[in-house]
């Protein structure tokens, strides 16, 4: 099926990461061109996007993104290299491995969360919504796609770490406001969010390391596994293609192998060895 995504200009935030880079190589297998916002590991993103493709292909931006102004210059030049920009992919984020109490967490800390995850995503779309305003809609009928990587933190909450799970809760405001808001400017323009639930990346690597982390993650899930940052790439692509999704916006793809608030399985010991049983609440 053609996805309707060869030579569209795909921006990529936090793109050194693993979801962010995953992305990235699943819109190249589409024939999409590349944007790759980077900040703390711009240096490593761009020498590994120019052993990767050429400048034709892939371009990368270094900029903070809690600095509104940093942004809107990163975008900008990226349609000025490109022509213009297709697809927005609201991803950098950043999550303290800490667990920490509200009542306990540096203000610092809360502070930086909100203004990279929250602030962040929200300076990302205003800067693409006012690129896709001076260029204009595409011609013909592929319209343009915002889209933001969300987190089950926002749905169900995180104990510990309340300074995430309240910047992810409010990408859903900015999902269901923006989807009225791009088609006064693309009229087949869509906002959409991917909602991740555990991804082995590298971010949650070392909360995964603990022995007890992944039997606990996965108490919640019919599936009982992780998922991988190309289980979410993959989902990225469907979400921003013109043709696949054409008619999905302002929805939230959960991608946590069915996770929902309880528990489903319980560890018991049996002749000295670790087994999962359903739970009783059914």
């Amino acid at each position: 099926m053609d996805l309707g995504l060869g030579r569209k200009v795909v921006f990529i935030t936090g793109a050194s990461g693993g979801i962010g880079w995953a992305t990235a190589e699943a819109f190249a297998e589409e024939g999409a061109r590349l944007a790759l916002h980077g900040h703390r590991s711009f240096q490593a993103l761009r020498t590994r996007a120019e052993e990767r493709w050429n400048a034709e292909q892939a371009f990368a931006y270094a900029c903070d993104l809690s600095e509104p102004e940093g942004i809107a210059r990163a975008m900008e030049a990226a349609a000025a290299q490109f022509g213009r920009i297709d697809v927005c992919i609201a991803n950098a984020g950043i999550w303290h491995a800490e667990s920490v109490r509200l009542d306990q967490m540096p203000t610092e800390r809360f502070r930086e969360t909100i203004a990279v995850n929250l602030l962040g995503a929200a300076w990302t779309a205003r800067a693409f919504l006012r690129v896709l305003t001076d260029r204009g809609p595409r011609p013909g009928e592929h319209g343009a796609s915002l889209l933001f990587i969300g987190s089950t933190a926002g749905r169900f909450g995180e104990r510990g770490h309340s300074d995430y799970s309240a910047t992810k809760a409010g990408l859903y405001g900015l999902v269901r406001t923006l989807k009225n808001e791009i088609v006064q400017i693309d009229p087949r323009g869509r906002v959409n969010m991917i909602e991740p639930g555990w991804t082995v990346t590298e971010m949650a690597r070392p909360a995964l390391q603990d022995p007890e982390a992944l039997p606990r993650a996965v108490r919640t899930m019919p599936l009982q596994q992780v998922g991988t940052a190309k289980d979410i790439a993959r989902a990225a692509v469907f979400l921003s293609s013109p043709t696949a999704a054409q008619h999905i916006s302002g929805e939230v793809l959960t991608i946590a192998g069915g996770m929902e608030g309880r528990v489903q399985w319980e560890l018991q010991e049996i002749d000295g060895t670790a087994v999962r049983r359903r739970s009783g609440l059914e």
